[in-house]
């Protein structure tokens, strides 16, 4: 924690710890002792005042903030229990564009054309997400989304819905089947609810109203509530379905309730008019909404499609309009990031949207400014989608008198270094990778995240405090923390426990696998989806510091030219090289788990070349990995088999030449069936 410089910090450093005292105790009281003695809404407003005192004051914040405590984990006070299938959530669209590039990505990666591809369109309810599994037509448990993967046993409670029956009715009923949907209140239920509550039991919404309804330890509460549920998806289930519309009319024969608004849409224009149709009339609808939902009606489709991350590729949730409001740009300066991109932010005179206190907005680039012409002192109008970051639409008024254009920089503002600008990217960077204090700062800072190594109770705040004390300047200094241990724990704000806590963060994350570890490098262009090739190409550390790196890289497939530029550059760096190696000895780095599969291809070197008929290029590679085969870029005497698809050109003749095993497509799909 920063020093304390002024009476104003000294107050909000006093009440952050009474909230933080105040909150433990309330956690205790309704997680562990099952008898709360405040509602919701109050808990939610302690939270509330806590987290805009951490945004306003960003290094008062506690180690024992409730922030660094309570996530999206399952609570506490319920059984935790895993979900069958992932649960997972939706990638959000904002635009007709959006959904444009989203068909496309479907009808590019199935081979398809758009006149063969269906679409329900549905509603998108924001109450809380619910997974029903029934065996033999009886409902067993009942799990909240939880983080995806894993939620609280709610099933007590669930019983007291009447929407959700405890067995279904016998129609073509499946011996297992995971049924999701969304638990939430009617607006005018919300409305009596709230009216029979004393003004500090108030729900904020029906959202909240509708989870806190469903999370009382007291399964008698919740019956009380008047809460709905309707479906609008499938986890596990042992009927074959062929589309989602079949699943939902079985739904009902169940007496399982579906959504009488969806309808299967044919085409985009069909999509976009469902959309505007459902926005212009949502206040007449009895619930709230905050968008709509489009699912590929196919599930051999969804299947095939499967997921990215978190979200499935097969469908996605076009959200209606942002929140907007209207600001003063009082400065606007820079930040560095961890691969040397300079942005541009906007400082606002603080604004509330939708219940969040802003008071930053991206400016995204450079280029953005000059099309907009934003400048200090404009008044300007502000939206933020969703979870995004806060951006700037337009300029309202100009300043009087108007402030100087914004100029690109010449010079690095955290180093001094020169900067540069890609022909091919509107991004301008610092050029001093390996010494820029921003970027390293950032690379550390990525390092510790969840993503990456994962060190809990790590954040941004002790990786700059850390460094200003010079306890921190490259990763292997994190583990060596605990030679400053006197120097920590005589700090305000730490302790021995704060120590300690921190020690054995440190000591959890040396556990790591080998996408994760490439990832956490901060190597430029190389995301995750990048880090899990290289793992499974390089399979163990040792083998990234090969003298004939650029030859290897070369030919892996979904290694570009920028990517490989970016690599090579990194690993001849010398003392990255070295940071890596003491890494190695002092993280125990598991080693890449080859697929293993009775497959022909199993293990095999495979490379693809013309034009595929039946499948598209990206799903036919996605199936050869799934086999356990390696896809290369070019052929050469180490690739084992060549697929071919119409016009091959130059692979074929040098796959014939070098007497690889040639295959046609119709054959190869023959062989993976």
């Amino acid at each position: 924690m920063s020093k304390i410089i002024n009476n104003e910090e000294k107050k909000a450093l006093k009440k952050l710890k009474e909230l933080s005292k105040k909150i433990k105790y309330h956690n205790d009281l309704y997680h562990a002792k099952d008898s709360p003695e405040i509602n919701d809404k109050k808990y939610d407003d302690l939270i509330k005042e806590n987290n805009l005192l951490e945004k306003k004051f960003p290094h008062l914040i506690l180690k024992n903030s409730p922030n660094k405590i309570i996530g999206s984990k399952p609570l506490q006070k319920f059984k935790k229990s895993k979900h069958i299938l992932p649960m997972l959530s939706l990638q959000n669209a904002f635009s007709e564009d959006d959904i444009m590039e989203f068909v496309q990505r479907i009808e590019k990666f199935l081979n398809l054309k758009y006149l063969d591809i269906e679409f329900i369109s549905e509603p998108k309810i924001d109450g809380l997400s619910i997974n029903l599994f029934y065996y033999k037509g009886e409902l067993e448990i009942a799990r909240t989304r939880g983080d995806g993967y894993e939620g609280e046993d709610v099933t007590k409670n669930i019983l007291t819905i009447n929407d959700i029956p405890k067995k279904l009715k016998n129609n073509n009923i499946p011996k297992e089947v995971e049924i999701r949907g969304e638990i939430f209140l009617n607006k005018h239920d919300f409305i009596k609810l709230n009216d029979k509550l004393n003004e500090k039991e108030k729900f904020s919404n029906p959202r909240n109203a509708a989870a806190g309804s469903l999370r009382q330890l007291d399964p008698e509460i919740t019956r009380k509530r008047p809460l709905k549920f309707i479906a609008h998806g499938l986890g596990k289930n042992s009927n074959k379905y062929i589309k989602l519309s079949d699943y939902y009319s079985d739904l009902k024969l169940w007496g399982i309730p579906i959504n009488k608004l969806f309808k299967i849409s044919y085409s985009i224009n069909e999509m976009i008019d469902y959309f505007n149709k459902i926005n212009n009339e949502r206040n007449n609808i009895l619930y709230d909404i905050d968008g709509i939902v489009y699912k590929l009606n196919d599930l051999n489709f969804q299947n095939r499609l499967g997921f990215v991350g978190k979200n499935p590729r097969w469908a996605i949730a076009l959200k209606f309009s942002s929140e907007k409001s209207i600001t003063k740009i009082t400065k606007i300066n820079y930040q560095v990031g961890k691969t040397g991109a300079i942005t541009p932010v906007a400082r606002l005179n603080p604004v509330n949207i939708g219940g969040v206190i802003v008071s930053n907005a991206t400016l995204h680039n450079f280029d953005e400014i000059n099309k907009k012409d934003i400048r200090e002192e404009d008044i300007v109008e502000i939206q933020r989608a969703g979870d995004v970051i806060p951006q700037i639409i337009k300029v309202l008024k100009k300043g009087n008198p108007r402030k100087e254009k914004i100029s690109i920089p010449i010079k690095c503002p955290s180093c001094g270094s020169k900067t540069f600008k890609d022909p091919d990217e509107a991004v301008v960077r610092c050029n001093n990778e390996f010494n820029c204090k921003d970027q390293l700062i950032g690379k550390l800072e990525h390092f510790i995240s969840k993503k990456a190594m994962n060190i809990e109770g790590f954040g941004k705040k002790q990786v700059k405090l850390f460094w200003d004390l010079n306890i921190i300047k490259n990763y292997v200094d994190i583990y060596k923390i605990q030679n400053h241990k006197n120097k920590i724990i005589n700090m305000e704000g730490w302790g021995e426990t704060s120590y300690n806590n921190l020690i054995q963060s440190c000591k959890k994350s040396k556990k790591v696998s080998f996408e994760k570890f490439i990832f956490s490098l901060s190597i430029r262009h190389v995301g995750e989806t990048i880090s899990k090739i290289l793992a499974k190409e390089f399979i163990k550390p040792k083998n990234l510091t090969n003298n004939n790196l650029e030859v290897f890289l070369s030919n892996i497939d979904g290694i570009g030219p920028k990517v490989l530029n970016s690599i090579n550059k990194y690993f001849k760096n010398y003392e990255n090289i070295k940071i890596i190696e003491q890494l190695e000895d002092i993280l125990e780095i598991d080693e890449f788990k080859k697929i293993i599969t009775k497959s022909i291809f199993n293990n095999k070197n495979i490379v693809f070349t013309g034009k595929l008929i039946t499948l598209s290029r990206d799903e036919a590679k996605q199936k050869a990995q799934k086999l356990g085969a390696k896809i290369l870029s070019s052929v050469s005497k180490n690739t084992d088999f060549l697929i071919y698809g119409e016009n091959p050109g130059s692979k074929f003749k040098a796959a014939k030449d070098l007497n690889i095993n040639m295959i046609n497509e119709k054959e190869w799909i023959k062989k993976i069936s």
